[in-house]
């Protein structure tokens, strides 16, 4: 009976999550999608670059490639069953569509490695170059996951259930695993391609963070000028918002009202011509936003 109830467990939740897949891909189909492009970007990159040079991985998908350069097993197959077994461990510590996204990406990306294997092409052969373009190419793939809040799986659900636990910080838990496979793969692959697979991974990691942060780049402006009105319908015409505030000047003691708007960089451009033109008096305070949530701005659904 024991095995029977825990048989039973385990289907309601693959039957949870999978309700929650078809409700997201009908709801949320943009996320999705771009979930589908970045998981068969980061497979073309691991079947024609990584496994055809023999560097090390990241994560589960590193220890597939290990698998595959010792035993000849799919990598493919691999990447699939760790990661579902990791899904289906982390799932009470995790929000639904973040695991329903995650495992759109592991499914994406197995097929994807399945499909590109079948269609081999020429490479060219030239180690750093190649380090260059799987640098590239897993960074910007993982940066649009995540901007839609996604992942690519492996350890990205360990550490974001670890977190959940016990208040282990990712950063430090990522580098510890990933420096562990790495110093593992020097056996297999040796120094040369463990050295050129680091500098990938290095690349990785700064061109994700570059597109992560281009997308949640904004201005935060701060206004205060003699015709509010105007200036808040030309910055509606953006469709953008306006707060207003009532400002008191500390020297003359007047009534001012203070606008407040974040804008992507070239409505600031145009902001900036129009003041000059309508009211070279006025004065803008313009500072970056690193990050903004809410209406308008990235959703509460990517955390």
């Amino acid at each position: 009976m024991s095995r029977k109830r825990q048989r039973g467990a385990g289907n309601k939740i693959m039957k949870k999550i999978y309700s929650h897949i078809i409700q997201i891909i009908r709801d949320d189909w943009k996320a999705v999608l771009i979930i589908i492009i970045a998981s068969s970007i980061q497979a073309f990159a691991v079947n024609y670059f990584t496994l055809h040079y023999k560097f090390p991985d990241l994560g589960v998908s590193g220890i597939a490639v290990l698998t595959n350069y010792v035993f000849g097993i799919s990598p493919s197959w691999v990447v699939l069953i760790g990661n579902i077994l990791l899904v289906a461990w982390a799932h009470r510590d995790l929000n639904v569509r973040f695991l329903a996204l995650t495992l759109t990406s592991i499914l994406t990306f197995s097929a994807a490695l399945s499909i590109f294997a079948l269609y081999p092409i020429q490479i060219p052969e030239d180690k750093f170059m190649g380090t260059v373009i799987v640098g590239l190419l897993k960074g910007s793939a993982g940066g649009l996951m995540f901007n839609v809040g996604g992942s690519s799986g492996g350890t990205d659900i360990i550490a974001m259930a670890l977190r959940r636990r016990y208040g282990i910080e990712i950063g430090r838990f990522s580098i510890f695993i990933n420096l562990f496979i790495l110093a593992f793969s020097i056996e297999i692959i040796g120094l040369e391609s463990v050295i050129y697979g680091a500098v990938g991974l290095y690349i990785n990691g700064i061109t994700l963070d570059n597109v992560t942060r281009s997308f949640d780049k904004r201005k935060q402006a701060v206004i205060i000028t003699n015709i509010p009105d105007e200036v808040s319908k030309f910055i509606n015409s953006f469709g953008k918002g306006v707060t207003k505030f009532e400002g008191i000047g500390g020297y003359t003691g007047q009534k001012r009202p203070v606008l407040f708007s974040l804008l992507e960089p070239r409505q600031i451009v145009m902001l900036k011509r129009f003041l000059k033109e309508h009211d070279e008096r006025a004065f803008v305070s313009i500072c970056d936003a690193s990050e903004v949530l809410g209406q308008g701005f990235k959703s509460w659904r990517t955390l």
